[in-house]
C-alpha cells in the first residue's frame, strides 16, 4: 500500500464530465490498494471571474475580504469531487486549506505555507476515506482565511505530500509533462522523462506554467518525489527529481519565457553607498519580488536604475519608486509593460562555456534587442519586447537542438 497525493488542476474540474473522469481516475489507483489524498484547485477560468467580480465591486478590494472570496473556487472543487466519489460507491470527505491544517504567514493574497497539520487527514485515512483537499489556501493562527500566490495548488499539494509522508506526490494538468520549450508556440519540443529540482525550479521562476516554483522549493527541501503527468491521458510524465552527475551531459535543459513582466527604471539617482538600499527595501516592504536589476553609470555621479517586477505589482512598485525617487532626487521614473523574459536553464551550464554567446547569437540572427541580461549558475535570462518572444524561443531552441 502506497500513500499518494494527487493534483488536479482548474481544467480538470472545469465541469461535471471532468470532474466524473477525475473521480474515475482516483478510484482506479485507489483501488489497487492505496491511500489517496487529493489536492484541487478552482474550476478553469472561476478565479478569475472572481477578481473581476471583486474590482467591479470595489477600484481597491481589501485583501483580506479578498481572500474569503477566492477560497470560494477551490470549496466548490473539493465538495463536487467528494458528491462524485460517492455517488461512484467510494467513501470521500473534503476539507477546505485551514480544515486541512494548513498554517499560513498572515500576507493576504500571497501567503505563505508555515506548517501542515496531518492529523485530520490522517485520522480520516485510516477511517479508508479519499481527503480531498482545497488547494491554493490555508488560515493563519488567528483563524484568518488566506491564499497564496497564484499556482498556489501545486504547492498545497507537495506541502501535504511532505506533512503526511507521502510516497509520491502526482501533479495532474492539461499537459503530460515538461517540455523542452512551450508546446503551445514551438513546433517541436521534446518532453522529458527526468528534470532535476534545481532545473525545475529556475524553469517554474522564469515562467515555465507546468510547476510552481513553491511548489518545487518543497518537494526539493522534503525530498518529495513529484511527477507531472496530463488529466486527460495516461502518457508517461515528468519525474522531477534529484540531481545526478548524467545530468551535466546536457548543457540546456529547456528555454522558458514569461510575458508577465514589467519594467521600472528611475533616472538620476546618486551614485553613492546606500541608493539601491533605500529603493528596495521600501519595495521589499511591500512584500514585491524583484526579478532582475541592472544599474549603469551616467555623468555628474549619476545612476540609472533598471529592474523588473510581475506586471500585477507594477502599479504598486510605481508608486514607491516615485515616492523613493522625489527623496533621493531623481529625475524621471518610467515604466514599460512590453517586456517579456526569455530564459535558458540546465546544470550542464556549470562545466560548458560559450553557452551565453550562442543565445546571443540566436537572438541577434532574429535581430530581437536585448534590454537586460541576468545570470545564475544554471540560467541565463533576457529582457526583450515582449513582441519578439515567440521568435525568441524558437530560435533559442533551435540553437541549442532541443528536439534531438
Amino acid at each position: 500500500m502506497a500513500l499518494i497525493v494527487q493534483k488536479y488542476g482548474g481544467t480538470s474540474v472545469k465541469d461535471s464530465e471532468r470532474i466524473k473522469a477525475v473521480a474515475q481516475r482516483i478510484i482506479k489507483t485507489k483501488e489497487k490498494g492505496n491511500q489517496m489524498v487529493v489536492v484541487v484547485s478552482a474550476p478553469a477560468g472561476m478565479t478569475d471571474d472572481l477578481i473581476r467580480l471583486a474590482h467591479e465591486i470595489c477600484d481597491t478590494p481589501p485583501a483580506r475580504e479578498m481572500d474569503m472570496l477566492l477560497a470560494t473556487g477551490e470549496q466548490r472543487s473539493i465538495a463536487l469531487l467528494a458528491m462524485a466519489l460517492c455517488a461512484q460507491g467510494h467513501s470521500a470527505i473534503s476539507f477546505t486549506g485551514p480544515q486541512a491544517g494548513i498554517l499560513t504567514t498572515k500576507t493576504h493574497t500571497k501567503a505563505r505555507i508555515l506548517n501542515i497539520d496531518p492529523d485530520r487527514i490522517k485520522t480520516e485515512l485510516e477511517k479508508g476515506n479519499i481527503v480531498i483537499v482545497a488547494g491554493f489556501q490555508g488560515a493563519t493562527e488567528d483563524d484568518a482565511i488566506t491564499t497564496l500566490d497564484r499556482g498556489g495548488s501545486d504547492t498545497s499539494a507537495v506541502a501535504i505530500a511532505a506533512g503526511i509522508k507521502a510516497d509520491v506526490c502526482e501533479i495532474y494538468t492539461d499537459v503530460d509533462g515538461v517540455y523542452t520549450a512551450d508546446p503551445r508556440i514551438v513546433k517541436n519540443p521534446k518532453k522529458l522523462d527526468t528534470i532535476s529540482h534545481d532545473e525545475m525550479l529556475e524553469m517554474a521562476s522564469s515562467g515555465a506554467k507546468v510547476l510552481h516554483s513553491r511548489a518545487v522549493e518543497f518537494a526539493k527541501k522534503y525530498d518529495v518525489p513529484l511527477y507531472v503527468l496530463s488529466s486527460f491521458n495516461e502518457n508517461p510524465g515528468t519525474l522531477v527529481t534529484k540531481e545526478v552527475e548524467s545530468m551535466e551531459d546536457v548543457v540546456i535543459r529547456g528555454v522558458t519565457h514569461d510575458k508577465n513582466q514589467a519594467k521600472i527604471t528611475i533616472f538620476g539617482v546618486p551614485d553613492k553607498p546606500g541608493t539601491a538600499f533605500k529603493i528596495f527595501n521600501k519595495i521589499g516592504e511591500a512584500e514585491i519580488n524583484v526579478d532582475m536589476i541592472v544599474q549603469s553609470i551616467g555623468k555628474d555621479d549619476k545612476a540609472t536604475i533598471s529592474f523588473t517586477v510581475s506586471k500585477t505589482d507594477l502599479r504598486q512598485a510605481l508608486e514607491i519608486v516615485k515616492e523613493v525617487g522625489k527623496e533621493l532626487g531623481s529625475s524621471e521614473v518610467l515604466a514599460d509593460e512590453k517586456v517579456a523574459k526569455v530564459s535558458i536553464v540546465g546544470v550542464g551550464m556549470r562545466s560548458h562555456s560559450g553557452v551565453a554567446a550562442r543565445m546571443f547569437q540566436s537572438l541577434a540572427r532574429e535581430n530581437i534587442n536585448i534590454q537586460m541580461i541576468s545570470t545564475s549558475e544554471i540560467k541565463l535570462s533576457c529582457i526583450i519586447d515582449e513582441n519578439d518572444v515567440e521568435r525568441a524561443v524558437q530560435a533559442i531552441h533551435d540553437e541549442f537542438n532541443l528536439s534531438e
